[in-house]
This record gives C-alpha cells, sequence and structure tokens, in this order.
C-alpha cells in the first residue's frame, strides 16, 4: 500500500506545479495569438485539462472495461461544477460573464441532452459515438466563429514571447498529464483494495484524480484573476468530456452499459449542469460567490456517500 500511496503524492504535487504554470502560459497564447482568455479557456486549457480523461477511457476501452470509461466521463462532469467550481468560489469569488451564458452554455446543454440520449437505451454503439462527434466539431466552429479579442485583460497576460508561451503550455501540460495518470493509478490500486465495481472507480477515484487538472488550473486562475479561464475551463471540461471522451467507448467498445450510468449518475449530471446554468442566469451581472460554492460542494459530498453505499457492496467485473 506504500507504493500507490507515494505515487499519489508525487502525482498531486507534479500537478499543482504545472497546473499553476499551465494557466500563465495559456493566458499568454491567448493573447499573443490574438484570442480571448475566455476562448482559450474553453479550447486550449479545456482540452489539455480533459487529456487524462482522454487517455483512461482510450486504456479502458483496450482493456475491455468500457464502464470505467464511462464512469470517467459521467464522474469528472460532475466532479467539474460540484467540486471544482464549488472549491475555486469558496476560494475566490468568480465574476460571471453574460457572453459565457449567451454562447457557451447551450453548447454543454445541447452536448449533455445528446449523451443522455445516447445512453438512455443501456447501450453505446458507433453510431452515438459519431453524432457526439459530429457536435463536436459544430462547437468549435462556433466557438471560433463567435470568438472576439479581450483587451481589457491585457494588464494580467504574462509578458512572455508567443514561442516561449507555447514551450511552457505544451512542457506543463505533458506533466500534468504523466502527474495525473500517476495519480490515477495510485489511488485505483487502493481503491481496488476495496473491492469498487469499475463504474464506481471510474465515478470516484478515476474521475477526481483527472478533474485534479481542472481544479488546479481554476483556482490558480482564479488567484491570478484569469476568471474567464476558469469559468470557461470547466464548461470547456465538460463540453469536451462529453464530446470526446464518451465517444470513445462508444466508437471502440460498443455494447451494453451498466443501467446504474443512465438510471443514477446521468441524472445526477443533469441536474447539476442545469443548476450551473440557473446560476450563471441569476448572477450574469455578478459572480458566483462562496455560498454557491459550498452548496455545490455539499451536493457533491452527499453524491459521494450516495455512490459509496451504493458502490461498495458491488464486485468489480474483473474479479
Amino acid at each position: 500500500m506504500l507504493a500507490p500511496l507515494l505515487i499519489v503524492l508525487l502525482g498531486f504535487i507534479g500537478l499543482l506545479w504545472s497546473a499553476d504554470r499551465f494557466v500563465g502560459a495559456a493566458a499568454a497564447t491567448a493573447w499573443r495569438a490574438g484570442m480571448s482568455t475566455l476562448l482559450v479557456g474553453m479550447t486550449i486549457v479545456s482540452l489539455g485539462t480533459s487529456a487524462p480523461e482522454i487517455v483512461v477511457s482510450v486504456m479502458a476501452s483496450l482493456d475491455g472495461v468500457p464502464d470505467l470509461a464511462i464512469g470517467n466521463a459521467l464522474g469528472s462532469n460532475i466532479a467539474n461544477i460540484a467540486l471544482v467550481l464549488g472549491v475555486t468560489a469558496l476560494v475566490v469569488p468568480i465574476p460571471v460573464r453574460f457572453s459565457i451564458v449567451r454562447r457557451e452554455l447551450p453548447l454543454l446543454l445541447g452536448a449533455t441532452g445528446l449523451a443522455g440520449y445516447a445512453l438512455a437505451n443501456g447501450h453505446l454503439d458507433r453510431l452515438d459515438g459519431v453524432l457526439l462527434l459530429v457536435l463536436l466539431v459544430f462547437s468549435l466552429w462556433w466557438l471560433f466563429r463567435a470568438d472576439s479579442p479581450d483587451d481589457d485583460s491585457a494588464g494580467e497576460i504574462p509578458g512572455m514571447p508567443l514561442g516561449q508561451a507555447l514551450a511552457w503550455l505544451a512542457g506543463t501540460l505533458v506533466i500534468m498529464v504523466i502527474s495525473s495518470r500517476a495519480l490515477v493509478w495510485g489511488a485505483s490500486e487502493l481503491a481496488r483494495g476495496l473491492g469498487v465495481s469499475e463504474l464506481v472507480i471510474g465515478l470516484t477515484v478515476v474521475a477526481i484524480g483527472t478533474s485534479l487538472p481542472e481544479l488546479a488550473a481554476c483556482v490558480a486562475s482564479a488567484l491570478k484573476r484569469h476568471h474567464d479561464l476558469a469559468i470557461g475551463n470547466v464548461i470547456g471540461s465538460n463540453l469536451f468530456n462529453m464530446l470526446t471522451v464518451l465517444p470513445v467507448p462508444a466508437l471502440m467498445a460498443p455494447g451494453a452499459t451498466d443501467p446504474a450510468a443512465a438510471g443514477r449518475d446521468y441524472p445526477v449530471m443533469l441536474l447539476l449542469t442545469l443548476a450551473l446554468g440557473g446560476l450563471l442566469l441569476w448572477n450574469r451581472r455578478g459572480h458566483l460567490g462562496r455560498l454557491p460554492g459550498a452548496l455545490l460542494l455539499a451536493s457533491y459530498v452527499a453524491y459521494l456517500i450516495w455512490l459509496g453505499g451504493a458502490g461498495l457492496p458491488a464486485a468489480s467485473p474483473l474479479e
């Protein structure tokens, strides 16, 4: 048990160090390339911090455990809203821009609805994966088409050349992915010793582990006052989770899914996504403060308790 604990600790340290520098490099890249910080949060940062989920999903599908990949996608979205935004809002209240509500939120709601349609019949097939990827292409086109430079954030952007910013972006992204994978491996080894099912492992240990880049990046962004990166990262990460992570098991390992995914976990993700939309609409001229953050975090703790009670007695399908 000592080796997995040590790997978890090293992964966590590497994650926090790289995430802090990744945010600065992403903000510099956005400014030097003429992109808004909101767009870079929705694309570069979101895809970068979603890379661990994509890697885990591919590996799980290749290993014949698609339920772990599905649990990772759903659990990461739940963790991103309730854990990541909850903790970030508790640390630093997050200003909310109406452009997020107008442009990015409908895409997330559409992706969430399409994911629900794909899971509803208890079977993920290649057509479901193709539909999700088509929506991904449309979403990227829409985000780039609707983007406009954010000149008022110039004073907050680190002063580094574009080449240097891209080098830091790539280097820290690699460290983030490696650190996340190390953390997830160590935590998964510990969890499997408890006899937890693969779906529950995906929803909890793997989802929390792969959401740590989002948590570290969002807290770092909020502390550096790159608030568009913080909000944009969560919405973008959830969008990518539905449209890049979920299609992997659909395309690589199509077949029946665990009924609990559609009957228990997807409704939780849907309710949290709708709650996020309601908070953004209500606070579109204000900020996401500590009270909503505390409520989001409390809801995540309640979900984990519920999930633990339902999942601990289950036997792992690998055993």
